[in-house]
């Protein structure tokens, strides 16, 4: 249910509502706009509906939310929603990029390639630690060495970092190093999982399952909302079809749909969805026109020797005229793309 405030209600009336609300077991979602404040009773529905909520003073309005993803919805939070993470924003008008290889690996490739694509404009590091492998004999990740590893990168360039949490046992060690954690698509619907990253206080990045509908998705971030973490990044990475052409099938719809149905900032991550580095370049320029508020970037700096997914990783030149292809299609829908920096 959605409570419409009152412009000029006092702050006696809405603490009254707020009390009202969780005497009955209820629980209060705040969402503060430009000019209006909006209260959601998240709860039992037969309580809500006996409740006299429009007879209180100050409420404006009462509405049902129709959707049964309550705090995802546009409804409760009308405004996009925006996070932090240390000194980037995510959510505005820059589109944000991400890029790093597949799995951090041993040596100084990591800071080699974290200081090439901060060049370029990247304003975030991604590396995988902890990799889920459809085959047991695939390398695996370093684990908490692997986290250490991009901490080192972290430090060297100031980029922070996104890096996957596999399983609930292992939020702690991740949460204790990394800037954004990333749930990925085969554990879109470990709702063990998700309620655990909700618990924490760190913004979680949800990729999109392979075989997940867009209600679903969407269903699967109101898990972690529900935990009381508000700062989640859904990202779409492309879904299993009858194409083979390329490694999944990017559904570049799911950004416009997502937008109009969530308040939540949305990321593609073309390199997962492409399988090859040949088709990363246009699919980033059809994610950034249709609205992408982040992109996903696989580079590293020898890919025909990365020790994971190098066919769909970008060498640090070809990631380079991939931001100078953004940034022009970023201008021309008003939004922006960092030039990059020397470090």
């Amino acid at each position: 249910m959605i409570i419409v405030l009152r412009p000029d209600i006092t702050e006696e009336q809405f603490n009254h509502i707020i009390e009202k609300i969780e005497s009955h077991g209820l629980r209060a979602h705040i969402s503060k706009g430009t000019e209006r404040t909006i209260i959601g009773a998240i709860g039992d529905e037969s309580v809500i509906r006996n409740l006299p909520l429009e007879a209180m003073p100050g409420v404006e309005n009462v509405m049902p939310v129709l959707k049964p993803y309550k705090l995802a919805s546009r409804a409760f939070h009308p405004e996009r929603s925006k996070i932090a993470v240390r000194d980037v924003v995510i959510g505005g008008d820059e589109v944000i990029v991400a890029a790093g290889p597949c799995s951090v690996e041993k040596g100084d490739t990591l800071i080699r390639t974290a200081v090439q694509v901060k060049n370029a404009g990247a304003k975030m590091l991604r590396g995988g630690a902890f990799k889920p492998r459809t085959s047991p004999y695939d390398f695996q990740g370093l684990g908490e060495e692997g986290l250490k590893l991009l901490a080192e990168a972290r430090e060297a360039t100031g980029l922070p970092f996104i890096t996957e949490v596999m399983e609930t046992r292992t939020v702690e060690m991740v949460c204790k190093f990394a800037d954004v954690l990333q749930i990925g698509a085969r554990n879109t619907q470990n709702y063990d999982l998700l309620k655990e990253v909700g618990q924490t206080d760190k913004p979680i990045l949800l990729k999109r399952g392979m075989s997940v509908s867009l209600n679903e998705f969407m269903l699967a971030a109101e898990y972690i909302l529900n935990e009381r973490n508000h700062n989640v990044i859904l990202c779409e990475r492309g879904i299993r079809t009858f194409e083979t052409a390329t490694r999944n099938t990017l559904d570049i719809s799911s950004v416009a749909v997502l937008h109009y149905e969530t308040h939540l900032p949305v990321w593609v991550d073309p390199s997962h969805a492409a399988g090859h580095w040949r088709w990363v370049n246009p699919l980033s320029r059809a994610a950034v026109a249709i609205g992408a508020d982040g992109l996903l970037i696989e580079v590293h700096i020898d890919p025909e020797n990365a020790w994971s997914d190098g066919a769909q990783s970008l060498l640090p030149e070809k990631f380079a005229l991939l931001m100078k292809e953004i940034r022009k299609v970023a201008e021309a829908i008003g939004r922006t793309v960092s030039t990059g920096e020397d470090i």
